[in-house]
């Protein structure tokens, strides 16, 4: 009887309660609120008007959202892999324990605890063009200005190197543990059969951690189709929406437009666009992974 009442205890009930009630009111409620908005009109003031998949139509039309979707794709492909190989080289130096690796530890995370607004204000300062650290040191190379974030050339390059600097703390840290945890008999029965550090490195190493490379990948891609306060503070979107990614664009809709259906309507086509790539990459890596 005693273990009857103890398995329907309600204070398990209740203990539960503190995760539970918080993740349905602030996680799952908005989120079908934000699917049922999709198909509707509304600009905050009145009742929503549904008008089914018409927020879907003219978002597939809308030149600015193709346009908004093509600029992620471009800083997925600046972003995740200068993140993926930097965070893996950084960690490799500190792990190897070289001259300031200590030091270098610090300032690899750093940027990592910062806020995004720091992050961008910083480096519209470094990447200014006529003032700026960055084209002061081209200069010296003999290298001419460049308009980092006021050309539409450049001002997706320009914002996707601050991204990669902000993001490199997380994946650092994973790149780090993962190092320390790669067995070192490994590396022993390596050197035994002649194998030198560069073949150590690609046969012992990077097979270790293809778990880690998975995981900080899938991240990275998240976390750039989401990108949007380096955007809203270094440029804006601008100029003419060269940098404007999906999220900006859906800040623009909603904030300044109030158009909170049709940006919902938008928002939805991110997150299958996430939840695509994320399952391709998970499908492209698994088999290479379980290797």
């Amino acid at each position: 009887m005693t273990g009857g009442r103890g398995r329907n205890d309600p204070s398990g009930y209740l203990l539960v309660a503190f995760f539970t009630v918080p993740f349905l009111l602030f996680t799952v409620a908005p989120l079908l609120f934000g699917v049922y908005i999709a198909f509707t009109e509304w600009g905050i003031i009145g009742a929503p008007r549904w008008v089914g998949l018409a927020n879907f139509r003219e978002a597939l039309a809308d030149p600015w959202v193709a346009n908004a979707f093509r600029n992620v794709v471009r800083y997925a492909l600046i972003i995740v892999p200068g993140v993926t190989v930097l965070a893996f080289l950084f960690a490799l130096y500190v792990h190897q324990r070289w001259p300031l690796s200590t030091l270098a530890r610090t300032l690899f995370f750093t940027p990592n605890v910062v806020s995004a607004t720091v992050i961008g204000l910083v480096w519209v300062w470094i990447l200014d063009t006529q003032f700026g650290v960055l084209n002061h040191y081209l200069g010296l190379l003999g290298i001419p200005r460049i308009p980092w974030l006021t050309s539409p050339d450049w001002s997706l390059t320009g914002v996707a190197l601050a991204s990669i600097w902000w993001d490199l703390g997380l994946a650092f840290v994973l790149f780090l543990a993962a190092l320390q945890d790669v067995p070192e008999d490994l590396y022993d029965a390596a050197a035994i059969d002649g194998a030198s550090r560069l073949r150590q490195l690609w046969h012992v190493t990077l097979p270790q951690l293809r778990p880690v490379i998975s995981m900080v990948v899938t991240l990275q891609l998240i976390a750039t189709m989401r990108i949007f306060s380096q955007v809203y503070v270094m440029t804006n979107g601008a100029p003419v929406g060269s940098s404007a990614s999906p999220v900006h664009y859906i800040y623009q809709v909603s904030i300044v437009q109030y158009r909170l259906g049709y940006a919902a309507a938008i928002s939805v086509l991110l997150f299958l666009l996430i939840v695509l790539v994320t399952i391709l990459q998970r499908l492209l890596l698994r088999e290479r992974v379980r290797g």
